[in-house]
């Protein structure tokens, strides 16, 4: 018997539609795992049967095959046990195939069954917003306050594979509950610009770098503040836009750095990668293109102690985003432009020189 049900892959920071089927088949007991999926994937089909099995569903000795369409899209990432394991108990009658007609799953599993959380949930539901149509989007309880920020998505979750499977059983799930912190109990994560004595003239200069978006580059001996100073411009940085605070959600969602104080708070991100940071760290890149210190400091601080002793390379390739004020990723592995239009560069870029030098 044939399943088939919607999930969802990220790629860079944008997410696209994957279609999961799950076929079922007469032969020696075997799981199969095709569509470009990296080592991750393939690692689900065990975690899959182990929740099952202690959910206390059947698994008979059959030939499974599980495929992702499309197929020439590479899949990464722990978020297709939920779609494989529904798709199997639709394919072996145990649940029924309308019941998974309008949804788009995506969880990892544990071992005992339960829905752990996932990366990049919130460009999952940006995917749904601007996709016609009714989609619940099914996801673990620990994803629901991210992708609550988008409006117009029906969020369905459950505790475990038993219970989701049971409120399948019954009919269409409930709307999740989406608990929304007040912001005012989010103090932000850098140092408070109050405790400066003294300074004036740094003091003016981070003030009209902070109100402008302007590059600033501070020189001076050691010991003289600058990166005191410089730590503490993001305590005075306005507070983010809705627009704004969907973009850094989504940027520190896939790159797993998402904290409640970015969720909740409205602060702006403030990143200081340490002077030996290679230029993939810097602008993002690897295998499955993640985002670099660049993007992390969307609407923030990207503060680079030691500029001088930074790599030329990862210096030359700031030219580009400072200029573009966006990051685009090429990789011959991919079949398109990973490029996103809210990957830019951060709003104030503050690299402070070192002892005596000059640093621009």
């Amino acid at each position: 018997m044939l399943a088939s049900l919607r999930s969802a892959a990220v790629l860079g920071i944008d997410a696209t539609s994957v279609t999961v089927e799950v076929n079922v088949s007469q032969g020696l007991p075997l799981w199969t795992i095709v569509g470009l999926a990296d080592s991750v994937v393939k690692e689900s089909k065990e975690r899959v049967v182990a929740a099952l099995r202690e959910c206390g569903f059947r698994i008979p000795s059959l030939r499974v095959l599980a495929a992702l369409a499309p197929a020439d899209v590479r899949k990464s990432g722990n978020g297709f046990d939920l779609p494989i394991a529904l798709g199997f108990l639709v394919a072996t009658g145990q649940l029924r195939p309308d019941a998974v007609t309008s949804l788009v799953a995506i969880g990892e599993l544990g071992l005992d069954g339960s829905l752990r959380a996932v990366r990049g949930t919130l460009s999952v539901a940006r995917m749904l917003a601007g996709t016609p149509g009714r989609h619940t989007l099914l996801l673990p309880r620990a994803n629901v306050t991210e992708a609550a920020l988008v409006t117009g998505v029906h969020l369905a979750t459950a505790h475990s594979l038993r219970d989701l499977v049971a409120g399948l059983q019954r009919g269409p799930l409930p709307d999740a509950e989406r608990q929304m912190p007040a912001t005012a109990h989010y103090e932000p994560d850098s140092p408070d610009f109050a405790d400066v004595a003294g300074q004036p003239a740094a003091r003016r200069a981070l003030l009209v770098a902070a109100a402008g978006g302007h590059n600033l580059a501070m020189t001076g001996p050691p010991g003289t503040g600058k990166t005191m100073l410089a730590r503490r411009l993001a305590g005075i940085m306005p507070p983010l836009t809705d627009s704004q605070l969907l973009d850094v959600v989504a940027v520190h969602s896939i790159a797993g750095t998402l904290s409640d104080s970015q969720l909740h708070g409205r602060h702006a991100p403030f990143r200081a990668p340490h002077h030996t940071v290679s230029t993939a760290g810097l602008i993002g890149g690897g295998t499955g293109p993640r985002p670099g210190e660049v993007s992390l400091a969307h609407g923030g601080v990207l503060f680079l102690d030691e500029l001088p002793e930074m790599q030329p390379a990862a210096l030359e390739a700031l030219r580009q985003p400072l200029e573009d004020r966006m990051v685009a990723v090429v990789r011959k592995s991919l079949r398109k432009l990973c490029e996103s239009p809210y990957a830019c560069c951060p709003k104030v870029f503050t690299p402070p020189g070192r002892s005596g030098v000059g640093s621009t």
